[in-house]
Order: C-alpha cells, then structure tokens, then sequence
C-alpha cells in the first residue's frame, strides 16, 4: 500500500502549527529578513522618489540651457567678452532667448557704519531685465530690473545675499562702494544658476554710470531648442568670440543637477549592500531557528515517522515552516519599506514612487533564503530514524 500524501493544504496547515507553537522566536527571527527587506525596498524607493523630483525639477526649469563665460589667458587674466556678444547670439537659428550678466567692482556693505575691509560675501553683478525670463526665476518680495529702474541707483539681491546682509523687504538700502543704493526685490533661489543667489544685481546702465563699469558681459545665457541644444553648443563659443573661441567657456547648467542623480547611485548602491547583509543575516536567524526546532521536536519527529509519515513528508513539512517564516518577514519588510519611503518622500515634498518590481525581487528574495535557510535542517530532520527520535526524550 502507498503512503498517504499530504495536500497543499495540509502542509501548509502542519507548517503553521509549528510556527504558532513558539511565536516569540518567530517574530525575532522574521524581523531579521524584514529589517532587510524593508531597507532594500525603502533604498529602491527612496533613490527613485529622488529621481522623480529631480527629473520633475528638470523638465520645469529646462535642460536646454548654455552658458558662455569667460575665461582666462594663458597669463591667467580675464578675456573680456565682446559687448556686442548677446546680438552675436541672438543671430544663431535655433536660438530663442539670449541674455547676459556682468562682473562689476563694487564693494557691498549694509550701511556706511560697516568697515570697507569687512566682507559679506556679497558680490555685486549687471543684469539685463530679460534674466529672469532665461532662467525661468522668480521674484520672492518685490519687482526686478526693468526699462524703468536699470538707469537707477537699485538693486534686486538673491535669497542668500539679502540673507547675509539682513534684507527682508523691499525698500532697504545698501552701499555700493560709497553710494546708498535702493533695494527693489529679493529673488527666489535660483536652481540652475545658484551663484546668483549671492549677487546684488544692478541694471547695466546703471552700473556704466555710477560704478565705471566697461560695458562687456561676463557670462551669455541662451535658450535654444530643445533638439537643438547641442548644435547650437558647438557653435556657441566661436559665435560669441570669434577667432578667439579657446577663452570662452560652454556649459550646461542642468548637467550638475543629472550629476546628482548619478552621485545618489553610488550611495543606493551602497545601501541595498547594506540591506542584503541584514537579509543574510536574517537568512542566518531562520536557519538557526529551523536547527533548534527539529532539535526541540525530534519526539513529534518520530512520533510522526512511526505513525507512517514519510521521510519527504518531514523534509516538506519543515521546509514549509522556513519557508512561511521567511514569507512572513518578507511581507512585513515590504510593508515598512513601502510606508518609510512614502513618510519619508512627503517631508521632502516629493511624489512617493515605490517600484512594484522591488517589491516582487523582495519577497522573492525572501523565498530564496527561507527555502535555503529551511533545507538544511529539513532534511536533518527527515533522517532522524523514528525510534531513535522516540527514545530522546
């Protein structure tokens, strides 16, 4: 006569029973493989919540941004940019938005009461009144330089150099080497340029007038197409200066932010190490748990085998019970990595995006390393010999 076969279902059932039994090491066991689970997911998670934002924050200020700034001589003197550079580069097709700013020498102090000698930081740049609409920026408190105020002795300050010199609002007044000049907005940070953030910005007649300014642009902004973006990059330096295109230099302020992304990669990867070690570990903490229990269950072992159980009925029903403590912990790390990284992407104000393929690698993770941490002591305790098992007791 066969012996019986157990069902799914009745596996499934004796497995269970095993683990109900002795409850508080299970969960010290799939705690283990949570806390792994649960770092991976929340790691995948969090690295593509980043991302997301990162992407989002591109496609609305614009990758198809350059810059020309000057550069240096082989005396390591500054080449000025020609003063007619911005209409040079309005000429090129597919440019749609050219603009420029410019160094001017000028000390910035909060009040005549402060030592020439003491800096703020602060420096002071020309700016033409299309600068914000190039750099997709915004005014936090009041206006910026227009047709009307460039000739004027006025300054718009970025967030951190009205933070530095104590500006909160408009109508304040700082110096400008010896002159009091009136502030008439403070600017919202700017992302892809941040080095404005600690300028006072002048308007360019302004700074020919009262500050000796020469009239020639320190660094070109231009917009093009987007599926133009990298002709227009090739021709940009020798549009701006012709015959001498070696002294001007060609970036693209969003690449530092797609830089980033690619900096956080090492750290992710860093981290899902970090959470495959505490996964083996936890593979570790079920293994041992799976040798202790056929140690502590060796008379249910015999008992079983002398009532007709099977040899591979005792290696299923063992290998069920790691599996199912693995499946265990496994679940409950995908639930704390999915709710970590939803806490966390909240705070930062960034859409949660939880991969659903790190949630399925996770658990399936799990079930490699239950059935691995499971076979061991399953088929130890298969081999127990009934009446040796029966007379340990």
């Amino acid at each position: 006569m066969k012996p019986a076969r157990l069902s799914p279902t009745d596996v499934l059932r004796v497995g269970a029973v095993g683990l109900r039994a002795r409850r508080a090491r299970v969960v010290l066991s799939a705690l283990g493989i949570a806390l792994g689970i649960a770092t991976m997911v929340a790691v995948v998670g969090l690295s593509q919540s980043s991302k997301a934002d990162l992407m989002s924050r591109l496609d609305r200020l614009g990758t198809n941004l350059l810059t020309a700034e000057q550069g240096k001589d082989i005396q390591g003197n500054a080449v000025p940019l020609p003063k007619n550079a911005v209409a040079m580069v309005e000429r090129v097709g597919p440019v749609q938005h050219a603009t420029a700013t410019a160094n001017v020498d000028a000390r910035v102090r909060r009040s005549d009461v402060v030592p020439e000698e003491q800096s703020s930081g602060v420096t002071v740049q020309a700016a033409r009144p299309d600068l914000l609409k190039a750099l997709n920026a915004r005014t936090n408190k009041g206006t910026w330089l227009n047709r009307a105020n460039e000739r004027l002795p006025v300054t718009v300050l970025g967030s951190v150099a009205a933070e530095r010199l104590g500006i909160t609002a408009p109508g304040e007044k700082i110096m400008l080497n010896d002159q009091y000049v009136a502030v008439v907005g403070i600017l919202d940070p700017i992302e892809l340029f941040p080095t404005l953030d600690r300028v006072a910005m002048i308007g360019f007649p302004a700074a020919e007038r009262h500050f000796a300014f020469d009239g020639h642009p320190s660094t070109i902004f231009e917009r093009s197409t987007d599926d133009s973006v990298e002709d227009v990059r090739d021709v940009l330096a020798r549009t701006v200066s012709p015959g001498d295109e070696g002294s001007v230099k060609v970036s693209r302020p969003s690449d530092a932010l797609a830089a980033k992304a690619a900096t956080d990669k090492g750290l992710t990867t860093l981290m899902l190490g970090l959470g495959a070690v505490a996964l083996l570990v936890g593979g570790v903490g079920v293994a041992n748990t799976m040798v202790i229990s056929v140690l502590e269950r060796r008379t249910e072992i015999g008992l079983r085998r002398a009532l007709g159980a099977t040899k591979n009925a005792i290696r299923l029903q063992f290998l069920t019970e790691s599996l199912l403590l693995s499946s265990l912990g496994g679940a409950t790390g995908a639930l704390l990595g999915a709710a970590a990284t939803y806490g966390f992407a909240l705070t930062q104000d960034w859409t949660p995006v939880v991969p659903p393929w790190s949630l399925t690698a996770g658990f399936a993770a799990t079930l490699v390393i239950g059935m691995a941490a499971g076979l061991y002591p399953a088929i130890r305790a298969s081999r127990l010999h009934p009446t040796v098992a029966l007379n340990a007791t």
